[in-house]
């Protein structure tokens, strides 16, 4: 074990009140976003931190896993037969802070808040104030807390890392129903980060903030006719931006294999914007659109390789070949599917997969391979983005690595998608790569040591904090976490 055990994290008890009774469970369908392996537990949903505690306690044989805004692709938030507790009902932004500069001199600011607060209820509180959340994922419907469980990424990572390296401190409940006040450099932060709340319920966190001066994004755009054009570009460029990311062409053969669309850019400052621009008016307003929900389901095969490929070709010729300074709203830079309720529906009731990778500088030919792959199969997937990682985060279980990272989904009832699948897990693991937990349903227990190469410091740290098996998931189960 790590020198700096459990015991070192400062702990005060949490013994629940007279009125710390939890709302009354119910039997509720829990899936992930992929909506691939719903199982039935019991809901809870705690108002307080004295609740949460309570139901953890009170949590029967088969355990509990905390859940924010089901935004996990598989079964990471999932407990079959056990409880779940939904942390929503945690949503107080408690103190923010802009009296700290960093060490630069620079302005800073940090916000206090509950692990229930949506990233999308930060943005409404902190943009007209003048700052940004650290690092946002592809949605803004993610909680404080699942975004720490996750160590989400974003577009920014290899600029500004996971979103865990903002968090200068966390409450974490664990299994005894004690709550530890968890600082970076501890076992049990490297354990958390990214730890898919196995290690315990995040309760609140402080979190840095970026400072911003408009709710614009300065944004350029350009077209790579192929993957080694791209990754040329990626490489030579992106130190300019601060967030950078390709959608690709999976469906493209040939010369044109891995043909992508490169967007990136950075908050856009005021004298940016057009002196008679609209926005002067309100440079910090943050109105995000919004379209009519996705139908409760759409016909299977709707996406098939024809209609994704039609459309592939439509999103790809209509981009700019190249285009610079375009000024977008931050939500259509950063959060473009939000403005679409429900849009995992498209894919018709037997949900999709989300497969998302990463494998290491040097490991160009394995990426390729990859690619070719998948483009030979003819995976129909329209939302395919590949990212360039930085530094690698503490979290044990984080993953970003230094290197390249591929995210695609595909429909689940394609044929022969698992074994296919399995096959791509053994060249990401062949090149020392490793498949993101938080979005992953299907992976095989035997390939996650090679992928994950602190797991044996993370099951030990589990078995001396939660000796009883109290947090569990469908995803633990699965992976024997």
């Amino acid at each position: 074990m790590p020198a700096d055990s459990p015991a070192d994290s400062r702990a005060r008890a949490s013994a629940p009140t007279a009125s710390a009774v939890p709302v009354p469970p119910s039997a509720v369908s829990v899936s992930g976003w992929g909506r691939t392996a719903p199982t039935t537990a019991r809901l809870v949903r705690p108002r307080s931190q004295e609740e949460a505690a309570a139901a953890v306690r009170a949590c029967g044989e088969r355990g509990g896993i905390a859940r924010g805004l089901g935004r996990a692709y598989g079964d990471a938030a999932q407990n079959a037969g056990g409880d779940v507790f939904d942390m929503t009902g945690l949503d107080r932004v408690r103190v923010i802070d802009t009296t700290r500069t960093s060490d630069t001199g620079a302005p800073a600011a940090t916000v206090v808040c509950d692990a229930g607060v949506s990233l999308h209820h930060l943005m409404e509180v902190l943009l007209p104030l003048g700052w940004f959340v650290p690092v946002t994922p592809g949605t803004r419907y993610v909680t404080v807390g699942g975004a720490i469980g996750a160590d989400i990424h974003g577009k920014n990572h290899h600029v500004s890392g996971s979103f865990s390296r903002h968090v200068l401190a966390m409450d974490v409940l664990t299994a005894d129903g004690t709550v530890r006040t968890v600082e970076p450099g501890s076992a049990l932060f490297d354990a958390t980060a990214g730890g898919m709340g196995l290690t315990g319920v995040i309760l609140s966190a402080t979190v840095q903030l970026l400072p911003v001066e408009t709710s614009l994004m300065a944004v350029d755009t350009e077209r790579a006719t192929d993957l080694d054009d791209l990754m040329a570009r990626l490489t030579s460029t992106d130190h300019r931006y601060r967030y950078s990311v390709a959608w690709i062409d999976l469906l493209a053969r040939g010369a044109a294999m891995g043909r992508s669309v490169l967007t990136r850019g950075d908050h856009a400052p005021l004298d940016a914007l057009p002196e008679r621009a609209r926005a002067r008016r309100a440079p910090l307003a943050f109105r995000p659109g919004q379209l009519p929900a996705a139908p409760s389901f759409l016909p299977e095969g709707l996406l098939g390789k024809a209609s994704v490929g039609l459309f592939n070709e439509l999103w790809y010729r209509k981009a700019p070949r190249s285009r610079t300074g375009e000024l977008q709203k931050i939500s259509t830079f950063f959060h473009p599917l939000d403005g679409v309720p429900h849009w995992n529906r498209i894919y018709g009731r037997s949900g999709f997969v989300q497969y998302q990778f990463a494998v290491g500088y040097g490991k160009e030919e394995a990426l390729r391979r990859i690619v070719q792959r998948i483009s030979e199969r003819g995976c129909p997937s329209f939302l395919a983005v590949l990212k360039r990682f930085g530094e690698g985060d503490p979290g044990w279980l984080s993953f970003p690595m230094p290197g390249w990272t591929l995210a695609l989904d595909i429909p689940a009832n394609l044929p022969g998608l698992g074994a296919f699948l399995d096959d791509l897990d053994e060249e990401v693991a062949a090149a020392d790569g490793r498949v993101y937990l938080a979005k992953d349903s299907r992976l095989r227990p035997e390939m996650l040591a090679a992928m994950y190469p602190r797991l044996d410091d993370f099951r030990a740290l589990r078995a001396e904090l939660d000796p009883r098996g109290v947090f569990r998931s469908d995803l633990s189960r699965r992976l024997a976490l």
